[in-house]
């Protein structure tokens, strides 16, 4: 019986991923959780695994194409007979494909329902197709993804077959297929006009002064030719990663109205108490605790005060999230960034949470985080004093309505207040800054949310129990 392998769901706002690269083979097999398939999004590279043990009997697309979440990628066979009859190959086709395949299909069929040539007639044969299915051969093979998108704009088989592909051996991707119909558009009303100036050509020309034709712009024309640069600079080409980060950040700046709070905490207390508690707790736990897992709790707690900071927007709504998961914004090896969360942050304990942030920077840190690991944040936190910054004013990680920044700690002249009267100490302190989404947090809910963080980290209590 043959067992589909969808694309799994990877996250709130990812709704499609690329296929990067096959691990196996048609025709090899399998285990059940072997890593089958590496797949990209715009947050994180990962792996699907195999749902069941089997053989790989079909691949449904290409490397370098896009599939839809819960799209049908490939199939295994199990060996196990199908009691019901029928081909399980059957069900992987979507509806919105036109013809469903027999049940060995071959890569050279690519069906075609109601097509239009490219001037807009019907084909003679559009009659009988709406009682029978019409099977056109070809000899190249397209992804679901591409034959739907034919479907649709209703590209005929002969115009797809003369698409130059910039996938595999040529196979014609999904950015193949926006880019063809941007030009079939021009290259239409190109075709429309060039009749029209044909027929004016071939009536009496009246007797009228000539005017001169208007030149058309270059910035009107589309530029094909890659842009040079002087000989004195190193030209360095984004990464995949790099280029969905800057996307991201950018669409983050549209969407949301930023707004920065600061505030200056003495963390005095919870300094003292992770040096003499450090070894302790590496003895005990086998893990090192870091500052992060101790400003998470803090961030927890005040979430909890301020729920309304833990939300996002859709239009005129606000969806008040009911789990605490904090993103942790973590520097990779590369130079790029990555959000891996913890869920239910406010729901673990102070080694719960160390054991989790350690995991979670290690699998990032060795490429290895999986799209749930990325996926639910509802809050973030970044720790730019790592670099032995100060402070910042982070962008927020969409679709959340605030992020925190913690700068470095430094030894500073403060002035305590104490029954005996105000006294200059040197204590341990630190920024914290909160940039907020100011179509949902006002000032009065930022600041009051980023002074409660402050609060609770510095009355961390220094006799607390490892």
């Amino acid at each position: 019986m043959a067992i589909e392998v969808k694309l799994p769901k990877m996250g709130e706002s990812v709704a499609e991923a690329t296929i990067t690269k096959w691990l196996k083979s048609v025709g090899e097999p399998i285990a059940e959780e072997e890593s089958l398939v590496e797949i990209a999004t715009d947050k994180v590279d990962s792996e699907v695994p195999a749902p069941a043990s089997g053989i790989l009997s079909e691949i449904f697309f290409q490397e370098g194409d896009v599939a839809q979440v819960g799209e049908v990628i490939a199939l295994i066979d199990d060996g196990l007979s199908d009691s019901s009859g029928s081909s399980d190959q059957n069900s992987s086709v979507k509806e919105d494909d036109p013809i469903p395949p027999s049940p060995t299909p071959t890569p050279t069929e690519v069906p075609f329902v109601g097509q239009e040539s490219l001037s807009g007639k019907p084909n003679p044969s559009d009659t009988q197709i709406k009682d029978s299915a019409l099977k056109e051969k070809s000899s190249k093979f397209f992804s679901p993804l591409v034959k739907s998108m034919a479907k649709k704009e209703n590209v005929s088989l002969s115009e797809l077959e003369d698409i130059n592909g910039s996938g595999k051996d040529g196979r014609v991707t999904k950015a193949d297929m926006l880019v063809y119909l941007e030009n079939r558009g021009s290259a239409s009303k190109a075709q429309t006009v060039a009749a029209s100036q044909d027929k004016i050509s071939k009536e009496p020309e009246p007797n009228i002064v000539a005017k001169p034709k208007v030149a058309v712009s270059q910035t009107e024309e589309r530029q094909t030719s890659k842009k040079s640069y002087p000989d004195n600079v190193e030209v360095i080409e984004m990464d995949r990663m790099r280029k969905l980060i800057a996307e991201h950040m950018v669409e983050s700046k549209k969407t949301s109205p930023h707004v920065t709070s600061f505030v200056e905490a003495d963390v005095t207390n919870l300094v003292k108490w992770r040096e003499a508690n450090k070894q302790a707790f590496f003895d005990r736990e086998g893990e090192k605790i870091t500052f992060t897992p101790l400003f998470i709790e803090a961030v927890a707690k005040a979430i909890k005060d301020f729920p309304l900071v833990n939300v996002s927007v859709d239009g005129t709504v606000i969806l008040r999230k009911k789990e605490i998961n904090i993103g942790i914004a973590t520097a990779l090896p590369s130079g790029n960034l990555i959000v891996p969360v913890v869920k239910k942050a406010d729901m673990l304990n102070l080694t719960g949470l160390a054991k989790t942030v350690n995991d979670l920077v290690k699998k990032a840190r060795e490429n290895k985080l999986k799209p749930d690991d990325i996926s639910g944040g509802t809050f973030t936190l970044t720790n730019v004093g790592t670099f032995g910054n100060m402070s910042g004013t982070p962008i927020i990680n969409q679709p959340q309505v605030a992020i925190l920044a913690t700068g470095a700690i430094k030894k500073k002249p403060a002035v305590i207040e104490t029954p005996a009267g105000d006294h200059i100490a040197i204590r341990h302190m630190m920024f914290l800054s909160l940039s907020y989404d100011h179509r949902v947090v006002d000032g009065a809910l930022g600041g009051s949310f980023l002074r409660k963080v402050a609060d609770y980290l510095e009355q961390f209590n220094p006799e607390r129990k490892v």
